[in-house]
């Protein structure tokens, strides 16, 4: 299976993200099934975060998330960075 993953409408995957990812198969499929704006949603909610540990936590919960079945981040109000 490739490793390739695709990213969001305005952000690209992020290495930390994609690791995560790749290393669980049921959010690598997960990440896989959902859209290109729900995507972006996510990577978006990581890469919003301040702290080194937020982000850390953040990646994690992204794919505690998808492997829950939710299509979208918990809490998040939306990318600012789409036009």
């Amino acid at each position: 299976m490739s490793t390739r993953l695709p990213g969001g409408v305005v952000h690209d995957l992020p290495a930390d993200l994609r690791d995560e990812l790749v290393a669980n198969d049921t959010a690598l499929n997960a990440w896989r099934d959902i859209t290109p704006l729900a995507r972006n949603e996510f990577i978006c909610w990581v890469e919003d975060a301040k702290q080194d540990a937020t982000r850390a936590r953040r990646v994690r919960r992204t794919r505690e998330e998808l492997e829950e079945g939710k299509r979208r981040p918990c809490c998040w109000p939306g990318c600012k960075h789409r036009t």
